[in-house]
Order: C-alpha cells, then sequence, then structure tokens
C-alpha cells in the first residue's frame, strides 16, 4: 500500500509540471519561473524509501511524471532551438554597414543590432 503523503507528493508534482507547460506555452514566464521553484520545493521534500519503489501505484505515478516532464523538456529544446534560429536570422538581416579605410563597405556579423541591444 501507498503512502498517502507519497501520492498526494507525486500527484502535486505531476500538477506542477502540467502548469509549468501551459505557462511555458503562454508565454508567462514569471508564472512559469515561480512553478519551477515550486517544482524544486517539492522535489526536494520527496522521500522515496525502498519499499516505496516496490509499489506498483508509486512507479504508474512515477512513469507519468517523467513522461509529463520529458514532453516539457522536448518543448523548452524546441523553443530555445526556435529563439536561436530567429535570433540568426535577425542577426543576418540587422547588420551594420561599416566602411573600410579604401571606403569599401563591408557588413559586420558578430550578433547586429538586436544582439548587441541596440533594438
Amino acid at each position: 500500500m501507498m503512502n498517502r503523503d507519497l501520492e498526494q507528493k507525486l500527484h502535486q508534482l505531476h500538477d506542477l509540471i502540467l502548469r509549468e507547460r501551459e505557462h511555458a506555452k503562454a508565454l508567462r514566464i514569471e508564472q512559469m519561473l515561480a512553478t519551477v521553484r515550486e517544482k524544486e520545493q517539492l522535489l526536494a521534500g520527496i522521500d522515496l524509501q525502498k519499499a516505496d519503489l516496490a509499489d506498483a501505484q508509486v512507479q504508474e505515478l512515477a512513469r507519468t511524471v517523467r513522461e509529463e516532464n520529458r514532453r516539457n523538456a522536448y518543448l523548452f529544446w524546441a523553443a530555445l532551438r526556435w529563439v536561436r534560429d530567429l535570433m540568426g536570422f535577425f542577426g543576418r538581416h540587422s547588420c551594420d554597414t561599416l566602411y573600410g579605410a579604401g571606403a569599401a563597405p563591408r557588413q559586420v556579423t558578430h550578433g547586429g543590432a538586436l544582439l548587441s541591444g541596440r533594438i
């Protein structure tokens, strides 16, 4: 039989992971970061014992939590890749023009105005 406190904490962790995803999808960064902090505190308070690991109910809840957490990780990874691609795109299209010693124009490709903070 599963410890009720552990069951409650695993369900709460599952709920936090789902809320974290919804905040991320809606770009509510402050709420997402608050949820992440709450999730970290909850994880620090979960004390699994060997007997708990043998419980099929614990294993099923842990599997569900792991799968949802992986979904979030894939979402965050894809979003990061998208942001990097966008930054590269804008960096290539917002390059400053400099002029060399012979008055020949040349493009600066070290990040452009967007990455330098001028936009």
